[in-house]
């Protein structure tokens, strides 16, 4: 079994004139990440290692959720595949992760996320929107073999606001 978990970074600020991967996540973009974070955690779902975009939204986000879930950073890595807005950058590196790793948390970017939660999962959705999450398992053993799966969990900012 595999199970991967995708998590699009927070709401990010269009206020500064910076490089797309320079731009910074806004305060609603920081709470709704928290929000999803400790949502997650209440889920106990054993992370085996997490990614993230090396764009300053995605890498924000994962961070709040590696505080959060209390997640050990000697099992994080940037790493730039994951600046990926199409989603064939994004499967590739997923496929070839070490199959020692059973379960793995991505953090990145739309419409890749949107696109690989509806190619790899069972549930149909419309757009997975910032800080939100999607969790899919697939019943192989390697990475290189995934492809349709179940959508075991989405955790949408909006589901958990009232």
């Amino acid at each position: 079994m595999k199970t991967i978990v995708l998590v699009r970074h927070g709401k990010s600020s269009w206020d500064y004139e910076v490089s797309d991967k320079d731009r910074p996540l806004k305060e609603r973009g920081i709470n709704d990440a928290h929000l999803v974070a400790e949502r997650f955690k209440n889920e106990n779902c054993v992370i085996d290692f997490a990614y993230s975009s090396p764009a300053n939204r995605a890498l924000h986000t994962s961070m709040i959720f590696m505080r959060n879930l209390g997640f050990s950073l000697n099992d994080f890595q940037v790493n730039e595949a994951l600046y990926d807005f199409s989603g064939q950058s994004v499967q590739s590196f997923v496929e070839s992760l070490d199959n020692k790793l059973n379960t793995v948390m991505i953090f990145g970017h739309n419409y890749a996320y949107t696109s690989l939660a509806n190619s790899w999962g069972d549930q149909y959705i419309e757009n997975v929107p910032t800080s939100g999450l999607v969790q899919i398992k697939f019943d192989v053993a390697e990475w290189s073999g995934i492809s349709k799966g179940a959508t075991e969990q989405v955790i949408f900012p909006k589901h958990l606001k009232q």
